[in-house]
């Protein structure tokens, strides 16, 4: 499989090298020179296949040859060792539970399949790749724990000071080993510029091999396609046609989604719910994109202003908008409005739903589910990484995970860094 860069400036790659570029020369995002349908029969006999089985017909064609069938599944088998199960929540309406791996947040398949994939390329070279990512919440411990101890690889995370989640914080902070947190005095734009601009710059990129770790890398980006087939795997039997209703921030996971729909996933349409940063809900009202400075919301690991990969959503639809507008809706929602959502799930069933998944579940109701629909919203992130937001707004406390547990009383340990200036001196001290 052939990569190109969505900038059209940049030279053809393959998987290895588009994994261990992260970002094209050009600035442009990685994208696969072609999506193969997978044979109905896939699909037709689903219930039968196991996890590992469906992840490896789903992603081999985005590798090619570069990751022998066996250790491709042995990758897999290690990836997918945690489940990821539809709960229903009303009728014809569930949610797809993504918070049940190592640091609770749906990140974790895709920062584990990238840090095995690294680690197979790099086995055998003396060279030392550093992985350079910036996070708005989950992302930074999800890569930290997924990187953790891998031979040949460091890891530098950059985070937005106050703008993470206590135990999101700790979760990158208290690692060690290869792992080396940077908190920066700004938001998470900031910080994914600073990334974006380390990448391109020669005198580093001269000294030290980068590559990423957020969704723009096509290894942490193309496993998130999983969810939504597991999901449909479950649903299945239903008979009934499914719309997920995505929590976005860099868009990077409902465009997975939309490419397990291009190799043939049954999916009625996709909803993309994002709190008040909305940059892709204006753009699907107007056709004009005008991303803004992000805002701080309860919903943090969504607080995008400038979301990378849209520009590969836009690309799975031919860059033709009424395409995209017939099967992609956007919708934004106020912190009032997530907090009101969280409340009527819980009164309603009893179900604790985090800030990101009641988003989610609102981007269901705005769409309006029709007869012969079920609706799925994906919890990104298990309540306890938003613990005071959570035990506030629903009057309840909750048990601490054993996960979770076991970072609380360690020292956070973190480097404050003020702009890209401190950056590079860090990068190449």
């Amino acid at each position: 499989m052939q990569y190109y860069s969505l900038h059209n400036n940049a030279p053809n790659v393959s998987f290895s090298e588009a994994v261990i570029k992260g970002l094209a020369p050009d600035k442009g995002l990685y994208f696969p020179k072609s999506i193969t349908p997978l044979p109905q029969s896939f699909f037709d006999s689903i219930e039968n296949l196991s996890h590992v089985e469906i992840g490896y017909q789903t992603i081999k064609q985005f590798i090619g040859e570069e990751i022998p069938e066996k250790e491709l599944k042995d990758i897999l088998e290690d990836v997918l060792s945690f489940d990821f199960p539809v709960v229903d929540i009303e009728e014809n309406l569930g949610t797809l539970e993504l918070f049940h791996g190592p640091t609770m947040a749906f990140k974790d398949v895709g920062a584990r399949f990238m840090a095995r994939c690294l680690g197979y390329f790099n086995q055998n070279k003396e060279d030392k790749v550093t992985v350079l990512v910036a996070t708005s919440g989950d992302t930074g411990g999800a890569v930290a724990q997924g990187f953790l101890g891998v031979k040949g690889v460091d890891v530098v995370i950059l985070y937005p000071s106050g703008k993470v989640s206590d135990i999101q914080e700790r979760q990158l902070t208290t690692l060690g080993q290869n792992i080396t947190a940077l908190e920066v005095d700004g938001v998470f734009d900031d910080c994914q510029e600073m990334v974006k601009k380390a990448f391109l710059d020669q005198s580093i990129t001269d000294q030290m091999q980068l590559t990423s770790a957020n969704s723009i890398n096509i290894a942490r980006w193309l496993p998130q396609l999983f969810y939504f087939v597991f999901a449909y795997k479950q649903l299945k039997s239903k008979g009934k046609e499914i719309v997920f209703s995505v929590p976005s921030g860099n868009f990077g996971n409902i465009c997975a989604g939309i490419v397990a729909h291009k190799l043939g996933l049954p999916v009625k349409h996709f909803i993309a719910a994002t709190n008040i940063n909305d940059t892709v809900v204006r753009f699907m009202e107007t056709s004009q994109y005008d991303p803004k400075p992000s805002v701080s919301t309860i919903s943090n690991a969504m607080d995008v202003g400038n979301p990378s990969n849209f520009i590969r959503i836009q690309q799975l639809f031919d860059n033709n908008f009424q395409s995209l507008k017939n099967n992609f809706s956007a919708f934004s929602f106020d912190d009032k409005a997530t907090k009101e959502a969280m409340k009527k799930i819980y009164k309603q069933t009893q179900y604790v739903a985090d800030p990101h998944g009641a988003v989610g579940y609102l981007g269901l109701k705005s769409y309006g589910l029709k007869k012969g629909e079920y609706g799925v919203f994906l919890e990104t992130a298990h309540p306890v990484k938003f613990l005071d937001i959570v035990e506030e707004t629903l009057c309840i406390k909750i048990q601490i995970p054993e996960q979770i547990q076991k970072i609380m009383n360690k020292q956070k340990i973190r480097i404050k860094t003020k702009d890209y200036k401190e950056l590079k001196e860090f990068l190449l001290h």
